[in-house]
């Protein structure tokens, strides 16, 4: 019976993205133009992430939830090395690259843990103690592990599966430059016209030299396409709602039920409420044209689902069990418990967002989805069953 339990437990959230994904692949065989990629990119996302990280981060959760964050990045570091072992071993074509080693290292979290533990602490007999205080830290950690997961995928992830996708452009650019008959011609006239002229040296003019060759460093390092890898929308939000958080005016004076700026901060998350839904939405849009043909072979869809449902969950025992060791982890057993869970769950929806804006992998996505989370209605309920029993 409290398997059963546990089984419909862990079962509700993923049959809600199943049936979001067919709401989306329905709409698109209607022809019905959905949101497009970049108004979750750069609107509801960040919102959802920013109000997250405001409404939960405060000096004393930084204190105790340190090791949070730190361990989501061990799960995608573990998952980004196992899918770029499957990447060697099944020989996956370069453009592919960066899907197999984001759907083997990134994971729903937010979407999962947010429906999960609230049901978890609501059951009668539930493990975690009081219902409405296991509920308010089930929030929190689910709202942190959003935000510590949306980082990883659109700073680190983005730019690994950009450069995946570009990979056939450069190929195919380097052929055309090595066929090319004519040789490009450099123009010399400048030079030849000034070949003669000797500048005289002026203080002056070098030290204006100087300052304008920091200034144009400066102004170089600020528009790199690097470094707007790195400071996405996405991550942006997530400084911005860090900075909210722990300043104590700041906090009082917009994410308080009683702050006079309220309503900004409530407006700002009703719109970030919008994000998971429209992610899932655009997923399910591509899932009919990956079922009617993908390149995704048998044994790297094999690979992906044993990775994320025996691999990474087995490894999240071990670094756990480590933290807890050298006392890296509170003794609260839902905090534990919800450790161990991020290695458990399936890949994150915004993998399809990033694919969809960068123009490739869509269907291959949609399918690994599908059978990802037809795999996790079952795995998820044992892991769930087995982390329980670990903690408790």
């Amino acid at each position: 019976m409290e398997l059963l339990r546990l089984f419909i437990t862990s079962v509700i959230p993923v049959i809600k993205v199943l049936l979001v994904l067919a709401v989306g692949s329905f709409l698109a065989t209607e022809s019905v133009d959905l949101l497009g990629p970049n108004l979750v990119f750069y609107v509801f996302l960040p919102a959802l992430i920013g109000c997250s990280i405001a409404n939960t981060i405060t000096v004393k959760s930084v204190e105790t939830l340190w090791f949070m964050p730190v361990n989501i990045f061990i799960s995608c570091a573990i998952g980004s090395l196992l899918g770029y072992i499957l990447v060697k071993i099944t020989k996956t074509p370069p453009h592919l690259k960066g899907l197999v080693i984001a759907c083997s290292s990134a994971a729903n979290l937010g979407n999962m843990l947010m429906i999960i533990l609230p049901a978890l602490c609501e059951e009668t007999n539930s493990p975690f103690g009081d219902s409405s205080t296991c509920s308010a830290y089930g929030e929190a950690y689910a709202s942190l592990s959003l935000a510590a997961q949306a980082i990883y995928v659109w700073s680190i992830l983005y730019s690994i599966m950009r450069t995946s996708a570009n990979s056939i452009v450069k190929e195919t650019a380097e052929i055309l430059s090595e066929t090319s008959a004519e040789p490009l011609l450099v123009s010399h006239s400048s030079s030849e016209d000034n070949i003669y002229q000797v500048d005289l040296p002026d203080e002056g003019n070098q030290r204006m030299s100087t300052f304008g060759k920091m200034k144009q460093c400066f102004m170089t390092t600020i528009r790199s396409k690097s470094l707007k890898m790195i400071f996405t929308p996405a991550t942006i939000a997530a400084i911005v709602g860090f900075i909210v958080g722990i300043v104590s005016p700041f906090r009082k004076a917009l994410v308080d039920d009683s702050a006079p700026f309220h309503v900004i901060y409530s407006s700002i998350d009703l719109i970030g409420e919008a994000g998971i839904p429209s992610m899932t939405l655009v997923v399910g849009a591509n899932l009919l044209k990956g079922l009617k043909g993908s390149a995704v072979k048998t044994s790297l869809l094999l690979g992906i689902l044993i990775i994320r449902n025996i691999l990474l969950p087995v490894s999240g025992i071990a670094v756990v069990k480590a933290a807890m060791h050298f006392g890296l982890v509170g003794s609260y057993s839902l905090y534990q418990f919800t450790l161990l869970l991020q290695y458990a769950i399936p890949p994150a929806m915004n993998i399809g967002t990033i694919l969809q804006m960068i123009g490739t992998g869509e269907a291959e996505f949609s399918v690994v989805m599908l059978w990802n989370y037809v795999v996790a209605a079952f795995s998820l309920t044992l892991w769930t069953a087995f982390y329980m029993w670990l903690v408790t």
